[in-house]
This record gives structure tokens, C-alpha cells and sequence, in this order.
């Protein structure tokens, strides 16, 4: 694979990463409202007007661009497999921002997860 095939890849599956952290950090501004249908507008309002959230959609969208980009160069069979390194960056991301806790189960999946990928992208 080439270098710049691998860079797009991989802008793709981090702007992945960053939207579903900043979706996470937004999620804090709803986490206090029950689902229910009456309280729909006041969790749309709270989503629609929250800065982390509106920035995780934009991620989102601009890694739509850039993995359309991906996928016009490299086969979808070695680029799909990629966003794995997504649960890689999201997992120690938690750890570090959100002090989510990395079991010696959860270093193990990571760890094949990078063997994996390392393998699709040699080949």
C-alpha cells in the first residue's frame, strides 16, 4: 500500500475517532434527561446547541470525504478492516480522557486488533 493511500486511511478512521470522542464528551449534557417522547425537544435542543457534539458531526462528516477519497484508491477489502485501528484509538482515548479502565481482556483484543490490520495492510 502506498504511503499516501495509508495517510488517507488512516485520517479517515482517526477523524472517526476524534467525532465519537466529542460525541462522548457531549453526551454529558444529556445524561440527565430521561427518554421519554415529552422530553424530545428539550434533548434535540441540548444536542443541536452542544459544541463537543456539533464538532463530532462535523468529524464525522469530513471523514465521510476523506474515506470516499480512501476507497477510490485502495480496495475496500484492506481499507474496511482499517477502522479497527479506530477501537484501538477510542479505547486508550477513554482511558486517558474519560478514565475509562483498560482490562487485561480488553490490552489482549487491542493487541490483535493491531496484528491484524498490520497483516491486511502487507498484504
Amino acid at each position: 500500500m502506498k504511503s499516501a493511500d495509508l495517510a488517507l486511511i488512516l485520517t479517515g478512521v482517526l477523524l472517526n475517532a476524534v467525532a465519537q470522542l466529542l460525541l462522548k464528551a457531549g453526551s454529558r449534557a444529556v445524561a440527565g434527561i430521561a427518554f421519554n417522547l415529552g422530553n424530545t425537544g428539550a434533548l434535540f435542543e441540548r444536542m443541536a446547541l452542544n459544541p463537543p457534539i456539533l464538532a463530532g458531526l462535523t468529524c464525522y462528516a469530513v471523514s465521510v470525504v476523506v474515506w470516499v477519497l480512501a476507497l477510490s484508491r485502495v480496495d475496500v477489502s484492506v481499507a474496511y478492516p482499517m477502522l479497527s485501528i479506530g477501537y484501538v484509538v477510542n479505547a486508550l482515548a477513554a482511558w486517558l480522557l474519560f478514565a475509562e479502565q483498560l482490562s487485561a481482556t480488553r490490552l489482549i483484543g487491542i493487541g490483535i486488533i493491531i496484528v491484524g490490520c498490520w497483516l491486511v495492510a502487507r498484504s
